[in-house]
């Protein structure tokens, strides 16, 4: 699999021909690492860039090393539009095997993602008042809960909304933040989960709030300064002021250039 130019005449630029993949039953784009691979390449062949490429596979290193054979998420197949945020993508569900029998379990955490790059730090945890539900496609199941900003004191980490005894099957995952929230990615996702599976999916969103302390005391410090300045300019025109009135006070014959200096 590879990128192809388009035949064009020698004064147009060539464009590349971005691969249209099927997506999986998870709604996952999957793309297998051939030899001369890189990031930058296997973006442009997907028409993606390469920092959505990192927030879709989580596990690349920070150069972004690619191997042979390695599988990548290139894209999902949600159809809904990002909403704001400088990183509009939702990277694809954990799912790990529990020893639950016939059911699953599916657990979000709605976060504070603090510095908006849509992928959750240690430092960023739960937020309070949002909503996430979990309904089958089929209308089967359909549950809501809270979200919460609760921590583990144990691990040290942010206690997730989790449904329990969930049916195996495909699930649309949503979740609707807080009025004085904006989201930093996609806030749905379609999941296929089996029995024995326990899927884990995050969603981020920034806080509308700005500090303006800073500003407010730039502020204060540059009408100070002006004021500081516009005094000076007050003393020194009353010094000038001062001194006319000093030299108009003075007798004729000591004024330099007087017809009276002369004798």
């Amino acid at each position: 699999m590879g990128a192809t130019l388009p035949a064009s005449n020698a004064n147009a630029a060539p464009k590349a021909q971005f691969v249209t993949a099927t997506p999986g039953p998870d709604g996952r784009i999957l793309y297998i690492v051939v030899a001369g691979d890189t990031c930058s390449s296997v973006a442009l062949l997907h028409g993606i860039g390469v920092p959505q490429l990192r927030q879709l596979n989580t596990r690349l290193d920070e150069n972004c090393t690619l191997t042979v054979g390695q599988q990548l998420v290139v894209g999902l197949a949600s159809s809904n539009a990002p909403t704001a945020g400088p990183a509009p993508t939702l990277p694809p569900a954990t799912v790990t095997a529990t020893p639950v029998s016939g059911t699953t379990e599916v657990c979000v955490l709605l976060f504070d993602d603090m510095n908006g790059d849509a992928m959750r730090q240690e430092t960023e945890f739960g937020i309070e008042g949002g909503a996430v539900s979990l309904t089958n496609l089929n209308g089967s199941y359909s549950e809501t809960q809270n979200t919460t900003s609760a921590i583990d004191p144990d691990l040290v980490e942010p206690i997730r909304s989790c449904f329990s005894d969930v049916p195996q099957g495909e699930y649309n995952v949503s979740v609707a933040v807080p009025d004085t929230y904006n989201p930093t990615m996609l806030l749905s996702y379609t999941l296929t989960v089996k029995a024995g599976d326990r899927a884990s999916i995050d969603f981020g969103a920034q806080s509308k709030t700005l500090t303006v302390s800073d500003q407010g005391d730039s502020g204060q410090g540059g009408r100070s300064s002006a004021l500081g300045i516009f005094g000076l300019l007050l003393l020194l025109g009353g010094a000038g002021l001062g001194y006319y009135a000093y030299r108009s006070g003075q007798p004729k014959s000591k004024l330099k250039g007087s017809p009276l200096t002369k004798r």
